[in-house]
């Protein structure tokens, strides 16, 4: 039947791209190699930086020790900024574990002198050449409170041998937010020209996921347009770009480093590498300095963990441009979100999130219901023909165009649709895909436990067939780890396959007889949440499809 034939090349072809990705897709391209390529010159307006440095491979701990520090502090997170260059370059989630029931907290920002250097530093350039201005070097004093908390800010201030002196008034909230006021004020009877800045400085690349339907890396939204730009891109191709609005910063599966400029002003955003990553905005319009006067200009740097409603309430509270799109909700985006508030809905409801899963997949089969009702008719109907069918075809076993006006007459006659079958799976195909995607990509899922052996629904089923489930004593290699549930949902799908017409054709019967098995070794990798909505999502679907067919009958006539 050519409703099978579709279904098993549409299944097959997302199979057979999703394996090639988990387990055959080639390494990311290696920064050794395209160093030694990348002959990029530095742009002459971004910020000055010695692109020959030396990045010392020295523990974290060594490199924090190594400069004078400002502690800060909130709820959320816990780190210092370092008084050599006054950069926010040490940064920890309070809330965060960097595995399920582990003690050690996620760092996410470090020391530029480390190998795993991530920081953050702003401040003011001029063209003038012969005015020094601060730098990664330059040692900054504190003046007064020397913890930043959200009930003290800290005030930093750091002068030149022209009588200009730069300050820095940094703030911070309760959660992830830190406001820079910056100001230059001069001594003088000269006249200056200023154009700040921020920036975002990672040494190298982190392991990423690598999958295709999440971006890790550069991001931006710049005059309502969304830039994704990966390492490796950016390793090969300089991205320069001027805005209106936006924001900039790098992002990570589950954390997000990014820059609000300031607002209302023009700026130029460039994602580059040399050595190091490094993504940056500067104001294109200058500050003018007159003698004896002062500039100043505020920016706002995000350092968090991407929660919905943290990311959602800084978008609506700083009028930051699609700031949400720091969460990668996908081409979907219409789809994806609210199916994410809707599970958040049901856990809020319930407390697990495993049960707010089996809710949404309640509703989701209630939204869908009265077309799978139509569809379950028709393939009960087409379940009745069987035998007729299998009659025309002997009768016309060597007239194919006899056979086929045959066909066709009966499905006229019986009103049966050998199409509509297909339509409820296609239309599933996008919500499908969609709450992967809200499991894959979202925090709140993140070490989050069902019951039993399921402690976290974002990552895969840990039990194998292959030790009986943990009863024998070893691990078996990782493409055997075949869980409970995966096989839970292939014997769904296999029960769910007896309920549909036996294609006709014995090779098409071989291949849907070994499907739900291939099915369950494709997907036993994928997170444990979305194999146990499949699993319920195909008991729920054998319900309704027993329940129409005992109330669906054919007559035929011969």
């Amino acid at each position: 039947m050519e409703t099978r034939n579709i279904i098993a090349a549409i299944s097959m072809s997302a199979a057979v791209i999703i394996l090639y990705t988990l387990f055959f897709a080639p390494p990311p391209v290696t920064q050794e190699n395209i160093a030694e390529n990348n002959k990029t010159e530095q742009s002459s307006d971004a910020p000055s930086l010695d692109q020959k440095e030396n990045i010392i491979e020295i523990s974290r701990e060594q490199a924090l020790s190594e400069s004078e520090r400002i502690e800060f502090e909130n709820q959320s997170i816990i780190g210092s900024i370092s008084l050599k260059g006054a950069a926010i370059d040490d940064l920890t989630f309070k809330e965060y574990n960097v595995v399920l029931n582990g003690n050690e907290k996620v760092n996410l920002l470090a020391p530029r002198n480390s190998e795993q250097g991530y920081l953050v530093e702003s401040g003011f350039i001029t063209t003038d050449k012969n005015v020094k201005i601060p730098n990664a070097n330059s040692i900054w004093s504190i003046s007064g409170n020397n913890k930043l908390t959200p009930q003290s800010p800290i005030k930093l201030t750091w002068t030149n041998d022209e009588g200009i002196s730069f300050e820095k008034e940094i703030s911070i909230d309760e959660k992830f937010l830190f406001t820079v006021k910056q100001r230059v004020i001069n001594s003088t009877n000269k006249k200056y020209d200023f154009y700040s800045y921020g920036q975002i400085i990672r040494n190298t690349a982190p392991e990423i996921t690598n999958f295709y339907i999440l971006h890790e890396g550069l991001v931006a939204t710049l005059d309502d347009e969304l830039i994704e730009e990966d390492y490796d891109d950016i390793e090969e191709k300089k991205f320069t770009r001027t805005a209106q609005k936006g924001w900039l910063g790098i992002g990570d599966k589950y954390w997000i480093t990014s820059l609000i400029p300031p607002s209302g002003k023009e700026f130029k955003t460039t994602f580059d590498y040399k050595n190091k990553f490094r993504a940056n905005f500067v104001a294109t319009e200058p500050l003018e300095l007159n003698s004896n006067s002062s500039v100043e200009d505020t920016m706002q740097i995000i350092v968090a963990a991407k929660r919905v409603d943290v990311i959602d309430g800084y978008a609506e509270a700083l009028k930051i441009d699609k700031f949400d799109l720091t969460i990668d909700w996908g081409f979907l985006y219409f789809i994806t979100k609210p199916l994410f508030f809707g599970i958040d809905y049901f856990f809020k409801l319930l407390g697990n999130y495993g049960l707010a899963i089996i809710a949404i997949t309640i509703c989701i089969r209630l939204v869908f219901f009265p077309l799978a009702n139509f569809s379950f008719r028709s393939m009960a109907k087409m379940k009745a023909l069987q035998p007729e069918m299998a009659r025309l075809k002997e009768l016309h076993k060597d007239d194919k165009m006899k056979l086929q006006q045959a066909m066709m007459a009966l499905y006229k006659k019986e009103k049966v649709n050998p199409m509509s079958g297909c339509m409820p799976i296609l239309v599933q195909i996008p919500v499908f895909f969609a709450l992967y995607k809200v499991l894959f990509v979202t925090i709140e899922m993140r070490h989050m436990p069902f019951y039993g052996w399921i402690q976290d629904l974002s990552e895969r089923d840990p039990t194998s067939l292959f030790n009986l489930f943990g009863l024998l004593p070893y691990d078996v290699p990782s493409f055997l780890v075949i869980g409970a549930w995966p096989i839970a949902m292939g014997v769904s799908m296999w029960i769910q396959q007896k309920l549909n017409p036996a294609p006709t054709d014995p090779m098409q019967a071989k291949i849907f007889m070994f499907f739900p098995l291939f099915l369950t070794v494709i997907l036993a990798p994928f997170p444990a949440g979305l194999v146990i909505y499949w699993t319920v999502n195909n008991i729920l679907t054998m319900a309704q499809q027993v329940f129409i067919m005992k109330r669906t009958t054919v007559k035929t006539t011969t």
